[in-house]
């Protein structure tokens, strides 16, 4: 059953924003630490950013360091992805996941700590 649910996804030109959202029940959203990740065709889910949701504190995978801005709204139980200036190597299935381990930038290349996910949203990005 899925307990995340994502939207904002779609299709945009090279350069373009987009902004995801990922609502999340209470339980789950008070989980310390919650993330985006992506998966191309062919490719392997990786690490885009997370947030710990008690303090604030985020990480970014390099790719889409200056470009990206992971941000959650408490009171909504809301998790958010704004994403500028995308690529065309941005196109993916992105998804939110949950986990409740500590939040590090370690943590976006372990997937495997993340409990919860959601069934992901499209992003493409055309040239």
């Amino acid at each position: 059953q899925v307990q995340l649910v994502e939207s904002g996804g779609g299709s945009v030109q090279a350069g373009g924003s987009l902004r995801l959202s990922c609502v999340a029940p209470g339980y789950i959203y008070s989980s310390s630490c919650m993330g985006w990740f992506r998966q191309a065709p062919g490719k392997e889910r990786e690490g885009v950013a997370a947030i710990s949701t008690g303090g604030g504190s985020t990480y970014y995978a390099d790719s889409v360091k200056g470009r990206f801005t992971i941000s959650q709204d408490n009171a909504e139980n809301t998790l958010y992805l704004q994403m500028n200036t995308l690529k065309p190597e941005d196109t993916a299935m992105y998804y939110c996941a949950a986990s409740s381990a500590s939040c590090s930038r370690p943590l976006l290349l372990w997937r495997l700590a993340y409990s919860y996910w959601g069934q992901g949203t499209q992003v493409t990005v055309s040239r």
